[in-house]
């Protein structure tokens, strides 16, 4: 859980600290329930370990609200998205390659994505009493949610690396090498602990592989009005 951490904490280091005090709150609030649910599944496993299950449970308590922190205040975030479709729209050059399809596409996978990481939640209190089942589907919540840090991380890199391409660049690829390292991790993991065929994984896996479709989705004129009716800034 510390790898997935640290690839998280890379990818948003310039977008969120590098202009940290224009940050909106709402970004702020999501970067570190994030940051502390992360945290939660590197420390509690050890407690769960090491004769501190009481201690384990009521941090678990605490966990499943930071949990539901994590994934409303994402969703209350997702009109960002379609802010910068618009403003993407009426200001070509400054956005160069990033189309107003782009960020819808953004949008949409990330409705899907908290969805899953919810119902990942929900089906680890479900599972509570059976300690593989409960850890592993809390495990795949890490690997459900990690596109969105360690995509903008390997974006922002691949941007400083043809900068002289603007407004050409290609901003697609960074993303889909961001899914491939996220996929690897879940397979590499999930064979570790014997977990290949675990229903968690199926679910981290169709994930990552739906998030290489964004560009589609979000030319779907369909997918474009469906967000704008139902998410309001």
């Amino acid at each position: 859980m510390i790898i997935p951490m640290i690839l998280m904490q890379l990818g948003i280091f310039m977008d969120y600290w590098g202009d940290f005090t224009s940050n909106a709150w709402s970004v702020h609030i999501h970067y570190w329930t994030g940051t502390v649910w992360y945290i939660f599944l590197i420390f509690q496993p050890y407690y769960a370990t090491h004769g501190q299950l009481e201690k384990h449970r009521t941090y678990g308590i605490i966990g499943m609200f930071m949990a539901g922190a994590v994934c409303f205040t994402a969703l209350s975030m997702m009109y960002r998205d379609l802010e910068s479709a618009h403003r993407a729209a009426e200001m070509v050059e400054r956005f160069g390659p990033f189309k107003p399809y782009f960020f819808y596409g953004i949008a949409a996978i990330e409705l899907v994505m908290m969805t899953a990481f919810g119902y990942a939640v929900i089906q680890s209190i479900i599972h509570r009493k059976s300690l593989e089942d409960h850890a592993w589907w809390l495990v795949s919540t890490v690997f459900i949610i990690m596109m969105p840090a360690l995509g903008r991380g390997v974006q922002n890199i691949w941007i400083m690396m043809y900068v002289d391409n603007w407004p050409d660049i290609d901003i697609l690829t960074p993303l889909y090498i961001a899914q491939v390292i996220i996929i690897i991790l879940i397979l590499v993991t999930a064979k570790y602990f014997g977990k290949l065929r675990h229903p968690a994984t199926y679910l981290a896996l169709a994930i990552n592989f739906l998030n290489c479709f964004a560009a589609p989705i979000g030319k779907s004129e369909a997918v474009q009005n469906f967000l704008e009716t139902f998410i309001k800034g």
